[in-house]
């Protein structure tokens, strides 16, 4: 089976990728477009969101095209994580304090709304909030002016707020670890970021990109890429990095091959291997009928099936290639 050969790679120009705030988006599939498009809308309005998704699904990569589309784009970006600082330290950290306010502190600190003044203010991992300080957040997300930690005089930030979790915060609520106005002041907008599981056409552009981040003189097998793109991601695209990243160390030539993988998928290429030639003839057949329905048209074929127009053509030449072999055994028959 042939590689995929750098080559390739030039088809890498049909795929999507932003800067935003110095975070790179790589975007093949139709539901992260349609996501882009939805947050490209959402993002001239000052309305709070509340993004949610798995760990490693891009939650921060969506915060921040967020801010870059949004009217605010020239003001500052601060982002929080909130279960990263102790929960004594983050009233501190996000209201600021007073010299004197406490043991150290040895002058007046500006807290995160202070500093995001005009501009955007992320707070990942929302859920992990502790129910006072739910409180205290509600109070300043609903316009009403604070305190910093020992002040006499109060505060007024114009703050637009973008949140994030991968918990479930309507179980959290029912559960009473959070506060169902708090969540409801949150969710005026709510983007869904999808699992990689369920994108799968991102794999490849994902793994190309970390690739030629990390090593551009490699290329993948397409035995290696066949295993990444059957693999299920449960640590999303922070998992995907990680094992280009490894691979890209492992590998003695100037290909990663299967042999490289985690042995995790090493056993998912294997098992498809064994079920393979019925899969492969039922997913041709579902591609050669969408093109007849569609007059020969990729473009729609592609979106019928719910794959790329790059995917699609991919196939193609597979198939072409099977063809070609095939037609070459019976003339030496």
């Amino acid at each position: 089976m042939q590689s995929y050969l750098a080559s390739d790679r030039t088809l890498n120009s049909e795929i999507n990728q932003h800067s935003f705030l110095g975070m790179t988006a790589v975007i093949q599939s139709t539901r992260m477009r349609q996501l882009m498009q939805k947050i490209e809308k959402i993002a001239k309005s000052n309305a709070a969101v509340l993004i949610i998704g798995e760990t490693g699904s891009g939650k921060e990569v969506v915060a921040r095209a967020l801010h870059h589309h949004s009217l605010r784009c020239g003001k500052p970006w601060i982002d929080v994580n909130c279960a990263a600082l102790p929960d004594h330290l983050l009233e501190s950290e996000l209201f600021g304090h007073e010299k004197g306010a406490f043991s150290g502190a040895d002058s007046m600190k500006q807290g995160f709304f202070e500093l995001a003044h005009g501009g955007t203010l992320f707070l990942d991992e929302i859920g992990e909030l502790d129910l006072k300080m739910q409180v205290k957040l509600l109070r300043v997300l609903d316009g009403t002016p604070y305190y910093r930690l020992g002040g006499t005089r109060k505060v007024t930030a114009d703050v637009r707020i973008v949140a994030a979790t991968n918990v479930d915060l309507r179980e959290a609520v029912d559960k009473g670890t959070f506060r169902r106005d708090l969540y409801h002041r949150l969710d005026q907008a709510r983007l869904d970021v999808p699992a990689l599981r369920t994108r799968m056409d991102d794999v490849e552009a994902l793994a190309e990109f970390f690739l030629e981040k990390e090593a551009p003189h490699l290329r993948f097998s397409a035995t290696a890429m066949d295993a990444l793109r059957a693999y299920s991601w449960p640590g999303n695209v922070r998992e995907l990095r990680n094992v280009v990243v490894k691979a890209a160390l492992l590998t003695e030539g100037d290909e990663i091959d299967l042999s490289d993988l985690p042995s995790d998928l090493c056993e998912i290429e294997v098992s498809n291997n064994l079920a393979g030639r019925t899969l492969d003839q039922m997913e041709q057949r579902a591609i050669f009928d969408a093109l007849s329905e569609t007059g020969g048209r990729q473009d729609r074929a592609a979106r019928m099936l719910g794959i790329s127009q790059r995917t699609l053509i991919r196939k193609l030449k597979i198939y072409n290639t099977q063809d070609s072999s095939h037609r070459l055994e019976a003339v030496a028959q």
